[in-house]
């Protein structure tokens, strides 16, 4: 077979809800009889994996004729070496692309939606049968791309973690937090539920649920609110430096290709021995967010929702958390 170019495509799949159901109960019956026997449609999970399996084979199938390609599971994503001509293509949910973005070093993505009436697909722009338009559009460096601001956390330890939507720095199960924060020369020790850093990308995901929440008790809680918090505690990024009080803006969302990043506290808990004022605010070149773990166990740091891949965040461990040396090329 004639191929369009020699170039390597990466092909990025992950497994279904069924496939996951047939690793842990060994089959598609027994699979079928657990999540029926709980009182759940299993129908809907047949049909999402029947339109899955559909979309991988149509897309393999234009792919082959326009360059190598090669299929790579998610799981596999920590490990892969990818090339620099590369071009990678993602079919799945938006945090399958965000999933990838993150082992990549600048190689174009092109997110592809293998149901869009199921999923929104936020990085997801294309549909399968726009393929055979767009790779060879980005072949030829045609087709025009969006840079994507990525963050890093960088241990003392010597190791990295990249991310594309959001960074977690907290404990492993449901015990608090402690450790001592530090930006733009203030500093405090917390005790809290963890850290969460959002990129531009990720700034509609985590960090947008997050201030809804904080929003929505101080607005339930009413007066007791107003007295209990004070309005420093809750400052609006957006709001020029000599306003030192300004108001709190409840929309999340900023520029994917911003030069900064949100940074929140979960449920900080003012003690004798804790503080609460730093829980809000951006990390940037020059002023990054710098954490020191005072826990002996279950402190760790993982990112873009991906627990499995994670940094240990124990005692004495310092993670400096800034704008990433390297960023995301989604095609467009």
């Amino acid at each position: 077979m004639r191929r369009l170019t020699e170039n390597k495509i990466v092909f990025v799949t992950r497994p279904t809800r069924v496939a996951e159901l047939k690793r842990r109960f060994s089959t598609r019956t027994q699979a079928k009889f657990y999540v029926s026997h709980l009182g759940q449609d299993f129908s809907d999970y047949e049909q999402e994996d029947e339109d899955y399996s559909e979309a991988i084979r149509q897309t393999q199938q234009m792919l082959d004729r326009l360059g190598r390609v090669q299929v790579i599971d998610r799981s596999f994503l920590p490990n892969f070496v990818f090339g620099p001509q590369d071009i990678v293509v993602v079919l799945g949910q938006d945090g399958l692309v965000a999933n990838t973005v993150k082992y990549l070093d600048g190689q174009p993505v092109i997110g592809v939606n293998p149901d869009p009436a199921r999923w929104d697909g936020i990085l997801l722009p294309f549909k399968v049968r726009d393929l055979m338009k767009i790779v060879p559009e980005v072949f030829s460096r045609r087709r025009p791309t969006k840079s994507v601001t990525m963050a890093e956390a960088t241990l003392n330890t010597g190791t990295k973690l990249y991310a594309v939507n959001d960074i977690f720095i907290g404990p492993r199960t449901h015990v608090s937090a402690r450790y001592t924060i530090s930006i733009g020369g203030r500093s405090e020790c917390h005790s809290s539920s963890g850290v969460i850093v959002s990129t531009g990308v990720g700034s509609s995901g985590w960090l947008k649920s997050l201030l809804a929440g904080a929003v929505g008790i101080v607005q339930s809680a009413g007066p007791f609110a107003a007295r209990q918090v004070h309005e420093d505690l809750l400052p609006n990024p957006n709001r020029s430096p000599d306003n030192k009080r300004g108001t709190f803006a409840a929309k999340s969302e900023f520029p994917w290709d911003s030069a900064y990043l949100l940074f929140t506290v979960r449920e900080p808990f003012p003690s004798k021995t804790t503080q609460a004022s730093i829980v809000f605010g951006r990390i940037t070149e020059d002023e990054p967010l710098v954490l020191v773990s005072q826990m002996p166990e279950h402190g760790v740091i993982f990112s873009d929702g991906v627990e499995q891949d994670y940094l240990e965040f124990r005692s004495g461990t310092k993670a400096v958390i800034g704008l990433a040396d390297k960023r995301g090329c989604l095609v467009i």
